[in-house]
Order: C-alpha cells, then sequence, then structure tokens
C-alpha cells in the first residue's frame, strides 16, 4: 500500500468523502493526494449529473445588508437535511456576502465550490435567486429574514424614501408575512388580471349567481384579489 492512515484521514477531511472512497482514490492514483482529490471530484461530478433529474425544492435564503447594498441568495437542495446543515448554510452565507460586495455576476466565482458541495453532500445542488440592491443616496435599506428550522427561507429587503429605518423594517417584515407581488395595482399584468377575473366569473356562476350580478360581484372580488398580491393594498399599508 502506498499511503497511510492518515493521507486516508487527510483527504476525507479536505474532501468529506467517505472513507472507503478516499482509499479507493489513493490507491488508483499510487497514494498521490493531490490526484486522489482530483480523481474524487471526477467521480463525484459524475454521479452528481445522474442527479440533475432531481427535485430540489429545499434549500436556504441568505441576506446581508452592507450599508446602502442589500443582497438575497438561495441556495437549493433536495432535502432539508442538507438544507440545515452547517457547510451548506455557510456557503450560501458565502454568495450573499459576495453579491453585496461585487454584484450578481460574482457567483461565477463560487462554481468550483458548488461542485465540492454536490460531491460531499451528494444532492442535486443550484443556485436560486440571486438580488442585489443598491440604495439611492439619502434612502433607506432595510430587510428581514424568515428563519425555519435554524434556517433562512424567505428574504426581503426593502428601499424606501424619506423613511425611518424603523419603518423600512416593519415594512418588510410585512412583505415577509403577506408576500404581495405586486406594489400597486397598476403594476399588476393585464394578462394576470384577465386570468383571475374569467376563474371568479365561473367560480360565480357556479354558485348560482343570477347572470345580470355576476359583473358587480366578480369586480367585488377583484377587489380582495387586489388586496392578496398587492402591498398598497394591504391593511398595512
Amino acid at each position: 500500500m502506498s499511503f497511510t492512515a492518515q493521507d486516508v484521514k487527510t483527504l476525507r477531511e479536505s474532501t468529506g468523502a467517505g472513507m472507503m472512497d478516499c482509499k479507493k482514490a489513493l490507491e488508483a492514483n499510487n497514494g498521490s493526494i493531490d490526484d486522489a482529490k482530483q480523481w474524487l471530484r471526477e467521480k463525484g461530478l459524475a454521479a452528481s449529473a445522474k442527479r440533475d433529474d432531481r427535485e430540489n425544492t429545499q434549500g436556504v435564503v441568505a441576506l446581508v445588508v452592507k450599508g446602502n447594498i442589500g443582497a438575497i441568495a438561495k441556495l437549493k437542495c433536495e432535502t432539508d437535511f442538507v438544507a440545515g446543515s452547517d457547510a451548506f448554510k455557510a456557503e450560501a452565507e458565502t454568495l450573499a456576502n459576495l453579491v453585496a460586495d461585487k454584484g450578481v455576476d460574482a457567483v461565477a466565482e463560487r462554481a468550483a465550490q458548488l461542485d465540492d458541495l454536490k460531491i460531499t453532500l451528494k444532492e442535486k445542488i443550484e443556485l436560486g435567486e440571486v438580488v442585489r440592491i443598491e440604495a439611492a443616496a439619502g434612502n433607506i435599506i432595510d430587510s428581514y429574514l424568515h428563519v425555519q428550522g435554524g434556517r433562512g427561507v424567505n428574504g426581503v429587503l426593502v428601499e424606501m424614501a424619506g423613511a425611518t429605518t424603523e419603518l423600512a423594517h416593519d415594512v418588510a417584515v410585512h412583505i415577509g408575512f403577506a408576500r404581495p407581488r405586486y406594489l400597486a395595482r397598476e403594476d399588476v399584468p393585464a394578462d394576470v388580471l384577465d386570468k383571475e377575473r374569467a376563474t371568479l366569473e365561473v367560480i360565480t356562476r357556479n354558485e348560482g349567481k343570477p347572470e345580470a350580478a355576476i359583473p358587480k360581484i366578480v369586480e367585488g372580488r377583484i377587489g380582495g384579489f387586489y388586496k392578496d398580491i398587492c402591498l398598497l393594498e394591504q391593511p398595512y399599508a
């Protein structure tokens, strides 16, 4: 054997691979730790490619605010077990800080680390939404991160003019819980509104309402739809 138990331990600590995999890697590469790392990486990426068709509905949201800049990064995985792991959460934090410091395109710098994470955690892992806001001079930026099970699951950044930090934070919290999709009713796309109106017409008709009354009833319900999806229509606003 051209390697020692210490070599196996060193390889495990640097790659996160299992003991038997580390032994196989060292055996296949004449005890060279560097070559064994590359071997594990190649084998791991081949295995991770087979996981690409899996759904990754779990994940973690990381959020940072630095002065007048705020950034959010979402990292997706398959299970809540991996989502709650220290290595996974740390990578999300690193990504959010990188975005805040350098911009959204900087996430490309972490491509190799994300590949390594796929190998170590043995799941389909990919970057989700990435957001960066740089507040204009004199504006306030604040945030809210909803934490569940020890990890961020919903992040909000708010930029406001002529407001206090406390108000901006309160609005961010409200958005985090109410989850409006638009600022005002004027921002709702026509196709979204038309689809909802058509759905409400069918529902109202199926309820047996008089045909002549349906348009008025639908318009009343459209008002409720606006309250659900528009921030400025909601009670807090």
